[in-house]
């Protein structure tokens, strides 16, 4: 489908924000409350970037850039990476990846280009082996923070 844009996300708007909250949903199998503030919040944050692939005006995928700087080195996270249902097998979700590498290697790099995914996204697991992700031995955990708990 050589007829796909993609651009990083500068501006919110409700229309968008609903888009992307489709694509949560797709992407998480829950429904979400992703809402114009939290696109605004995303948008705000240097240490974020969101992409977007439209196909004729609509929002048919996107991806984030999740950046930090530790000691040890520059790390950059894949996150969020989401092809529409109607639109997968297409070769859509390796456009993305392959123009965030490259935007990671124009704008970021020197850095670690990292990225999890769940067993269960067989086809997603594929491409980022295609594209050159490396499996690492490592386990990930995980606790939600809440101040009010």
């Amino acid at each position: 489908m050589g007829d796909c844009t993609i651009t990083q996300l500068i501006s919110s708007d409700a229309s968008t924000a609903e888009a992307i909250r489709t694509l949560i949903e797709q992407l998480t199998g829950r429904e979400s409350t992703f809402s114009e503030d939290d696109l605004r919040n995303v948008l705000q944050d240097s240490a974020s970037r969101l992409f977007v692939m439209r196909h004729k005006e609509s929002i048919v995928g996107m991806l984030s850039l999740g950046i930090y700087t530790c000691p040890t080195s520059r790390k950059v996270w894949v996150e969020d990476v989401v092809i529409d249902n109607k639109l997968r097998g297409k070769g859509l979700g390796e456009e993305l990846v392959e123009y965030a590498i490259n935007y990671v290697k124009k704008n970021l790099a020197p850095c670690s280009l990292m990225l999890t995914s769940r067993p269960s996204r067989v086809a997603a697991n594929a491409l980022y082996r295609k594209i050159g992700f490396e499996p690492r031995q490592t386990n990930v955990y995980k606790i939600e923070v809440d101040k009010n708990k």
